[in-house]
């Protein structure tokens, strides 16, 4: 079981490529994406991971509260929690807005950029990656920038190959291929945050190192793939062969709360997406993620999100036909 999995598939990831910039030297734009940047390949998201591949060339980038980071060519780079950024090719230079230098798109393409002062040339492919999900420990857990080097991976060359065919068939207006950069993007987030937690240090704490953690992240794994079973932390202690007393420690230091109470929250995640997406009863979705009546589902999901799982569904219904 791999928990990391378990959650992307609940957080559900989709995304795609929206603009093509070409900069020249001296350049220097500020900007963020909005959920109007991810049309007409998705409905305005709850969540937006901003990203930037660089085709060709290179660029310092700077997010709030991150120190500057060097992308060359090849490399993927990831904002998780899709903040105010300042890229180009010397962070010194006098600042444009995207909005500022942005060329809509002509016969359903990409939007573009062309910007600069007539030096070393820059290529760039924007996108993002959006989600639903009114609760992801994933994303809340993710520094303010990842980086990925593309060309590093496993399957580099025929995933930069495949990227850059997809992005020039959107660009040149056949947006069949926003498909095929949706399922590169997921798995290139993939990829960058399996790298992150590989590198994280002995010292970290938080929802991560528990992932990384082989005994709590089977603890994790158990707890997001069977949420409906009547779970103890004796019984999960159990099962990855702890005593309650050393698992329950380490789960609260590492993830940052209790395995119960985690589990709680796991729950009322998956119940939320299942309120949104599915045509189950409450009822039927109380007792799926292991609540044996639905007044004791509701009770629960309304300490959590501060209204009843009906009222909620009709709400997010509701703004989902105000989206289309």
């Amino acid at each position: 079981m791999d928990a990391l999995s378990d959650v992307l598939r609940v957080t559900r990831l989709s995304g795609g490529v929206f603009l093509e910039a070409q900069f020249t030297a001296p350049w220097c734009i500020s900007g963020k994406i909005s959920t109007n940047d991810c049309k007409p390949f998705l409905a305005a998201p709850r969540h937006v991971i901003a990203s930037h591949f660089v085709a060709a060339g290179s660029m310092q980038l700077r997010a709030e509260g991150a120190d500057p980071i060097e992308v060359n060519a090849g490399e993927f780079v990831l904002l998780p929690h899709n903040d105010v950024h300042t890229f180009g090719s010397d962070l010194n230079a006098a600042v444009r807005s995207a909005s500022e230098v942005i060329q809509p798109p002509q016969g359903g393409g990409l939007f573009r950029i062309n910007h600069g002062g007539g030096g070393a040339e820059t290529q760039l492919l924007c996108g993002y990656l959006a989600s639903d999900a009114p609760f992801s420990p994933l994303l809340s857990a993710l520094p303010p920038v990842l980086k990925l080097d593309v060309r590093a991976t496993t399957s580099g060359a025929w995933i930069e190959s495949s990227f850059r065919f997809a992005a020039s068939e959107i660009a040149a207006g056949r947006l069949g291929s926003t498909t095929v950069i949706a399922k590169l993007s997921e798995l290139l987030f993939v990829e960058a945050v399996s790298q992150f937690v590989a590198g994280l240090s002995a010292e970290r704490r938080g929802w991560l190192a528990g992932l990384r953690d082989p005994q709590i992240g089977r603890a994790l794994a158990l707890l997001h793939s069977r949420p409906n079973e009547a779970w103890t932390a004796e019984a999960l202690a159990l099962e990855v062969g702890m005593s309650r007393s050393v698992f329950a420690e380490r789960f609260t230091s590492l993830v940052g709360q209790p395995p119960m109470q985690y589990l709680t929250l796991w729950r009322m995640h998956v119940a939320a997406q299942q309120l949104r997406e599915g045509r189950e009863s409450i009822a039927q979705i109380g007792f799926a993620i292991g609540y044996e009546s639905e007044a004791a589902f509701s009770r629960a999901f309304k300490r959590q999100f501060g209204t009843s799982p009906g009222t909620w569904r009709k709400h997010e219904t509701r703004t989902e036909i105000d989206k289309n």
